[in-house]
């Protein structure tokens, strides 16, 4: 009777719950999950070990395994094509983008959620409207804008750098706006009222009160206009010229019309993406969370 009872905890504990999913679907997810991984990270390993090679072995047959390794074209990269001014060009122009697109959605998104005025579903509704819109649409009118613009006043938006920033304001601006609008609809309006009796004006609750229990979804709409004005190819290729040429159009100077530097490429892919990825992995689970807040509230 004993031996019975004893018996009958380890039973218990070996017991399945009834939510727990069945082993035939945990051994499919991880099946799933692993190729998944592999197929993600093949790309990656395809670019680290190219860059890691001579360029008569990147040229010739591919090879899981390099016959011989070295940083040579880490090296190279530097000098082949000025891939400092271009990394500089990248850093002012991406951040001074994500700036100005936080900046004015936290403004445009705080009077969105917090005040009623005249055009204001209007204003939405075509805020909104923009991002249905392919970009090419827009690349012929800013061009056009921007030469009429230095023509008439002498100030040269055509191949700066400021052009260039207001040009990703017009695709980075909208959705900004639209997300943090439902963020700040979230944050309960008893808060502006506490920091109102505190003595604090529509400012002061702003920054005060909404803008740190924001704090996700600001960071969430920072790493998107950032991420997007970094890779972007097609506006940059023809707002910009030999001197404000950012990163994602100067990896084109590796291909020259006698060969292609493949292994700078990918050793040049690898440096470009440093900053995005750290970025990323710091501020992860403030962008989880920002984007899912403002998706769901």
């Amino acid at each position: 009777m004993a031996s019975t009872t004893a018996r009958a905890p380890r039973t218990a504990g070996r017991r399945r719950s009834p939510t727990a999913p069945p082993r035939a679907f945990r051994w499919l997810r991880r099946i799933f999950l692993t190729a998944l991984t592999g197929f993600v990270l093949l790309p990656v390993y395809v670019m680290l070990s190219s860059s890691l090679k001579p360029l008569e072995d990147v040229s010739g047959a591919f090879r899981w395994l390099p016959s011989e390794l070295t940083i040579r074209p880490y090296l190279d990269i530097w000098h082949t094509v000025p891939l400092a001014r271009y990394f500089l060009n990248s850093l002012i122009v991406a951040g001074s983008a994500t700036v100005c697109s936080v900046v004015v959605a936290v403004f445009a998104a705080y009077a969105v959620s917090r005040y009623t005025f005249r055009g204001k579903r209007i204003f939405t509704v075509t805020v909104l409207s923009t991002q249905m819109f392919p970009g090419i649409l827009f690349l012929l009118p800013l061009f056009l804008i921007y030469v009429n613009i230095g023509n008439t006043t002498g100030v040269a938006l055509y191949g700066s750098r400021g052009g260039l920033v207001l040009t990703y304001l017009t695709f980075s601006l909208p959705f900004s706006i639209w997300m943090l609008a439902g963020y700040f609809a979230s944050v309960p309006r008893e808060l502006d009222e506490a920091a109102y009796v505190d003595g604090c004006g529509p400012l002061g609750a702003l920054f005060r009160v909404v803008v740190p229990a924001a704090l996700p979804g600001i960071i969430a709409v920072a790493v998107y206009a950032f991420m997007t004005a970094w890779g972007e190819v097609l506006f940059a290729s023809v707002m910009t010229n030999d001197t404000t040429r950012t990163l994602s159009v100067g990896l084109q100077g590796y291909a020259t019309q006698n060969d292609v530097y493949w292994n700078q490429v990918m050793a040049a892919s690898l440096v470009v993406s440093v900053p995005v990825v750290a970025g990323f992995l710091l501020l992860q689970r403030y962008l989880v969370a920002g984007l899912t807040a403002g998706a769901v509230k």
